[in-house]
């Protein structure tokens, strides 16, 4: 007759992935609707409190007894696996497997990543000093980093954290269990710049002004061209030779008695606001004839 500890036992040794706690319940109460065995279905009845007390005890008789294989608990539940020092023999069991190695960067970016998790790049990169666009990547497709969403920041940066296979790579639960993680979590390192928000709210408006000054200063800069001809020198301002030629000729003219006046030399008079035909009505009144003269004009 088996007991609980080696219901469990035989449980994790037949699955072929980790089993977790409510995994190995669900299994004993299956067992037990199965059955009119007294002893299996009491085995139903366990909790999960129970059935983690009697994996610890496996573990400890397995290292007790200097076993070659060992009952590990890992991130996705409890498996049974074979101690690190039967690996040089198992290795050749399986030649085409070969271990993924990174190199001195990405082990670099992934500790950053491991301990300061979420991080965006930038603040990687500043404690790096380098980009790490490239080792990103390899991280990324090697599925031992993923984006965890976007930091409350300006331009909202991804954010990176390490994932499930990660842990199970390293063999822990979390990322607590990770070597000084306590103290390397408290160390101060350097972090990225990022502008205000309200400055970076501004740069577009500035843009905009800046662009809207230059159109006004091109107008400006044409206006006196266009001008050119119709605007009067200013006071004391030499005028070129072949204006200052006109005014001699004209007042030749003036001086000789033969001369006759030249045409249009003169602007006309302006109207005098008090006389009648300022006041007149452009348009005379119907049927009326062109000598009435217009009521005058009330002050």
């Amino acid at each position: 007759m088996l007991t609980l500890k080696q219901a469990i036992e035989a449980l994790v040794f037949a699955s072929p992935k980790p089993l977790t706690l409510e995994e190995i319940c669900k299994a004993l109460r299956g067992a037990a609707a199965e059955t009119e065995d007294l002893n299996i279905i009491a085995m139903g009845e366990a909790t999960e409190e129970q059935v983690a007390s009697e994996l610890n005890l496996l573990r400890a008789e397995y290292e007790q007894t200097g076993r070659s294989f060992q009952i590990v608990e890992q991130v996705n539940g409890w498996a049974i696996a074979t101690v690190a020092a039967a690996g040089d023999w198992v290795r050749q069991l399986y030649p085409e497997s070969r271990p993924t190695r990174l190199s001195g960067p990405a082990l670099e970016t992934l500790a950053i990543i491991a301990y300061r998790q979420p991080v965006t790049r930038a603040d990687i990169e500043a404690v790096r000093g380098v980009a790490v666009d490239g080792v990103m990547q390899v991280l990324l497709d090697r599925a031992l980093v993923k984006i965890a969403g976007r930091a409350d920041l300006p331009g909202r940066p991804l954010l990176y954290e390490t994932t499930e296979y990660f842990l199970q790579h390293f063999g822990i639960k979390d990322v607590v269990e990770l070597p000084n993680s306590d103290e390397l979590r408290r160390v101060n390192l350097p972090k990225a710049e990022y502008p205000e928000e309200g400055a970076a709210a501004e740069k577009p408006e500035k843009k905009g002004r800046k662009k809207k000054a230059a159109a006004e200063g091109a107008d400006a800069a044409a206006a006196p061209a266009e001008g050119a001809g119709t605007e009067a020198a200013p006071a004391g301002a030499e005028a070129p030779a072949s204006e200052a030629a006109v005014p001699a000729a004209e007042s030749a003219a003036a001086e000789s008695p033969a001369a006759e006046p030249a045409e249009n030399t003169e602007p006309a008079p302006a109207p005098d606001p008090t006389s009648d035909a300022a006041v007149a009505e452009p348009t005379p009144p119907e049927g009326g004839a062109g000598g009435v003269e217009a009521p005058p004009a009330t002050e």
